[in-house]
C-alpha cells in the first residue's frame, strides 16, 4: 500500500503545473469535449506509466542494493531541483493542427509523446526501481496521479489552474522528492 499512496501523491504533486497539465487544458479548451480526452490522457497515462515501471523494476535485476540507493537518492534530489523550474508549453507546439485521429486518438498520442522523458515518467521509474516487487502498485499509483492531477483540468479548465499557488506546490513537490533522496541516501536497510 505504501508504494500506491507514495506514487499517487509524488506523481499527483509533480504534475501541477508540468507541460502534461498544460497540454491537457490546452485540449479541453481546443475541444471542449472532455470525456475522450480524460479516457486519452488514462490510455497514454497507463502505456507510458507501464513501460516506465518495467524500466524501473528490471534496473533492479543488475545494480546491487547499494548502488541503487545511491543512484536513487541522487535521482530524488535531482528531481527535487528539477521541480523547482516549472514547465510550459511551447507556443508552436499548441499552434501546429493535430492529427486526425479524432479528439481520443489525438489525445491518446500527444500526451504519450509529451510524457516521454517527463519528470512523472522518471519519477514512476525511480518509484519502481524503490519498489520493485510492487510494480503493479508504483504504475496503478502514478497513474492515479496524474489522473488526480489531469481530470479536473480538463473538467475546470482555466478556471481551476488560478485557484492553485503552483510555486507553492512546486516547492511542496520539491521538499518531499529531497526528503525521499535524502532518507534514500541516509537510511541503510
Amino acid at each position: 500500500m505504501e508504494a500506491f499512496l507514495v506514487s499517487t501523491g509524488i506523481v499527483a504533486l509533480a504534475e501541477m503545473g508540468d507541460k502534461t497539465q498544460l497540454l491537457a487544458l490546452v485540449l479541453a479548451a481546443r475541444y471542449q469535449r472532455p470525456w475522450p480526452i480524460v479516457f486519452g490522457i488514462l490510455t497514454a497515462t497507463i502505456a507510458n506509466h507501464a513501460m516506465a515501471g518495467a524500466l524501473g523494476a528490471w534496473v533492479t535485476t543488475f545494480l546491487s542494493p547499494q548502488t541503487l540507493r545511491w543512484i536513487l537518492g541522487v535521482s530524488f534530489i535531482a528531481m527535487a531541483v528539477w521541480m523547482l523550474i516549472p514547465d510550459k508549453l511551447d507556443d508552436e507546439e499548441s499552434d501546429k493542427k493535430p492529427p486526425r485521429f479524432g479528439v481520443f486518438g489525438t489525445t491518446v498520442l500527444v500526451f504519450f509523446l509529451a510524457e516521454m522523458g517527463d519528470k512523472t515518467q522518471i519519477a514512476t521509474v525511480m518509484l519502481a526501481a524503490r519498489y520493485e516487487t510492487y510494480y503493479f502498485w508504483v504504475v496503478a499509483g502514478t497513474t492515479l496521479g496524474m489522473m488526480l492531477a489531469n481530470a479536473p483540468v480538463v473538467w475546470l479548465g482555466s478556471r481551476f489552474m488560478h485557484l492553485i499557488p503552483l510555486r507553492v506546490v512546486h516547492i511542496v513537490s520539491a521538499l518531499v522528492f529531497a526528503a525521499l533522496g535524502l532518507m534514500a541516501l541516509l537510511v541503510t536497510v
